[in-house]
């Protein structure tokens, strides 16, 4: 299921997540972004944890995560960054990162 984020849900939907999590921060005037929300969705829809922050909508945890360039997925493991991609990405390479 795809999850959109808030400072709100954040910390319950991905840092105490038992599951890995894949936190893909975009924005929608981002071509890169456009082309990488696909391959979320696919992995959302075959079972993965996965979660999306609009960097606009949302500028504080962009901030808090520090990402200075979009699509940037950052999988989420036992409530601690494990792994971080920048720019458009491989659905094997993300598979790979959540490790399951």
């Amino acid at each position: 299921m795809e999850i959109t984020l808030t400072t709100q849900n954040f910390e319950n939907e991905v840092l105490k997540s038992e599951k890995p999590v894949l936190v893909d921060f975009w924005a929608t005037w981002c071509g890169p972004c456009m082309r990488q929300a696909p391959i979320v969705e696919e992995l959302a829809a075959e079972g993965y944890s996965v979660g999306k922050v609009d960097v606009d909508q949302q500028p504080a945890l962009a901030q808090q995560y520090g990402v200075m360039s979009i699509p940037t997925l950052i999988v989420f493991k036992n409530g601690k960054e494990d792994s971080r991609v920048v720019g458009l990405t491989a659905k094997s390479d993300l598979i790979r990162l959540l490790g399951e």
